[in-house]
């Protein structure tokens, strides 16, 4: 099954998602890494996705073929906005919703909020929300340059498995990903820090998660790899001890993306989940 590829112009954004399938809405949130958007974060799992929901992904502001607007101010704050915008004129209504690491953590502290802008009825976070500490792995993230020899090793970083880094086709379309116009600029915009700010690590790395998780309603399993170095060990296990119904999977053959590395384990852990399994 083939995704359409669509675009809808929300308050003035020109905003690319893709769509496909039947059935109740499943919103898929793509992460934030270099190269990241709505195709790159769920190539390996909207077909399967699709076979019971209409799967509807966005490119988050600033990625893939969404226009690269940059809230300076709130950036993260406008981009759930968006994205909530986005859901109304599409009038989703009420979904699941399906979030990769920064699309998963944006998705749970919006849940979490003492008014949530998006109408969630079951979630799976994938390496998405509680702490995320400033380590090595993921400053490299942040040093990226544009290469394709930068590209490489944020794949050999992210993923635990070394055929995706070896992967010559893999590294290049997430690299032309990486450096579609103006993409690179708004990714580089995330560590601008007026002189007056407070020192490294800039939030949200390395400091204490305050988000109330405890307030989120909506049944949510916690999907991670082990061997992810973007994450502390057993954080999936303590965040959804936090939520009220949250439980954790862990992938013992992944990285940061446990949906690509162990696609078919996932999907049908996702669509047991999201099916009230």
């Amino acid at each position: 099954m083939e995704a359409a590829s669509r675009y809808v112009v929300i308050d003035g954004i020109r905003t690319h998602y893709l769509e496909a399938g039947d059935g109740p809405t499943l919103l898929l949130l793509h992460g934030g890494a270099p190269g990241d958007c709505a195709e790159a974060s769920w190539e390996r799992n909207i077909d399967a996705l699709a076979t019971r929901h209409r799967v509807i992904a966005p490119d988050w502001t600033g990625y893939g073929g969404t226009d690269k607007v940059r809230d300076l101010a709130d950036p993260l704050g406008r981009m759930v906005r968006h994205l909530a915008r986005f859901t109304e004129v599409l009038d989703l209504g009420r979904t699941a919703a399906a979030g990769l690491s920064m699309g998963g953590t944006l998705l749970v502290r919006d849940q979490a909020s003492a008014q949530p802008l998006l109408a969630v009825d079951r979630m799976v976070l994938v390496s998405g929300g509680g702490f995320s500490p400033d380590n090595a792995a993921r400053r490299g993230l942040r040093g990226y340059d544009g290469s394709l020899a930068a590209m490489r090793q944020v794949i050999a970083a992210v993923f635990h498995d070394p055929s995706f880094a070896a992967d010559e086709e893999f590294v290049r379309r997430r690299h032309a990903w990486s450096v579609l116009p103006g993409a690179w600029e708004f990714a580089a915009s995330l560590g601008l820090r007026a002189p007056a700010a407070p020192d490294p690590p800039p939030a949200p790395f390395g400091r204490a998660d305050a988000t109330p998780y405890e307030r989120v309603a909506a049944p949510t399993l916690v999907t991670a790899g082990a061997h992810d170095p973007l994450r502390e060990a057993g954080w999936a296990d303590e965040l959804a001890a936090r939520l009220p119904q949250g439980r954790a999977l862990v992938f013992d053959g992944s990285g940061h993306c446990p949906n690509l590395e162990e696609s078919d384990a996932w999907n049908r852990a996702a669509l047991d989940f999201l099916l009230g399994g």
